[in-house]
């Protein structure tokens, strides 16, 4: 039911890809579901496959141009490893296109109202940012927060006194002030209707990148939480963690990773 609505909020056609053998139960049991679809003007197409999931989804993707793959991820479950920890981890870093890992899906729309999008100096992010207008805008949210995280060793400084902690305070300021800049830049190319009856806030944050503004999303109760993709660097990325891996082994709320297409 929530992909459904989300194809529908987006204008896309949906494809629902079942990995694993076809039978005329599962193909019943599918066809229910969708008897139940809010939309009945959704375009709808059903694809059997069998295989390894993470390949199955990597070739669809690939072979079906698709721009945004959906995920169930089930929080506090068994299968929340299956699904966030295994085949996520894979896919965000292999995928051809945008990735939605949903945690809360509901037979009922519940609103989104507020969406949080990574605002970090990045060459990517302006990208990530005009994706996060045009879902508010789509999904009807009433707020959005850029969040730019400044990683801590940025203000590198002892506080050992009055004088020091004078002088961190200025330089988070003007770090502050740097990113605030930044931002506003890349609001200039944001098309005006995605501005309109949007409430869009600015918000600065120290501390190590992915896992603070995943903190940030929990604590503010973000209905989408909005990332770049992460990047691939080859044998380093398998044994470091990149941003994205602290949101992934516990996910704040529905998280979004875009990814330009090719």
């Amino acid at each position: 039911m929530e992909t459904s609505r989300i194809a529908h909020f987006f204008g896309a056609k949906l494809i629902l890809l079942h990995v694993g053998s076809k039978s005329d139960q599962k193909e019943r049991q599918i066809h229910e579901i969708l008897s139940h679809v809010e939309h009945k003007n959704l375009e709808i197409s059903i694809e059997w496959k069998t295989g390894k999931p993470d390949e199955v989804l990597l070739e669809t993707c690939q072979s079906s141009g698709i721009d945004l793959l959906i995920l169930g991820a089930l929080q506090h479950e068994n299968l929340y490893q299956f699904y966030v920890g295994s085949i996520a981890r894979k896919l965000t870093r292999k995928v051809c296109c945008s990735v939605l890992l949903l945690i809360k899906p509901s037979k009922e729309r519940v609103p989104c109202k507020h969406v949080v999008v990574n605002g970090l100096e990045d060459q990517e992010t302006p990208f990530a940012i005009s994706n996060a207008f045009y879902v508010s805008h789509a999904l009807g949210a009433k707020q959005l927060t850029i969040v730019e995280e400044i990683r801590q060793k940025e203000i590198a400084v002892n506080i050992e006194d009055d004088k020091s902690l004078k002088r961190v305070t200025i330089l988070k300021e003007k770090l502050k002030n740097r990113e605030d800049s930044r931002i506003r830049k890349i609001l200039k190319s944001i098309p005006k209707e995605y501005l309109k009856d949007l409430k869009i806030k600015t918000q600065s944050i120290f501390g190590k990148r992915g896992y603070s503004i995943g903190h940030y999303a929990e604590v503010v109760r973000a209905d989408l939480l909005v990332m770049n993709a992460p990047k691939k660097t080859g044998v380093l990325d398998r044994i470091f963690p990149h941003d994205i891996e602290y949101i992934l082994s516990d996910l704040p709320t529905d998280l979004l990773i875009v990814r330009k297409t090719n």
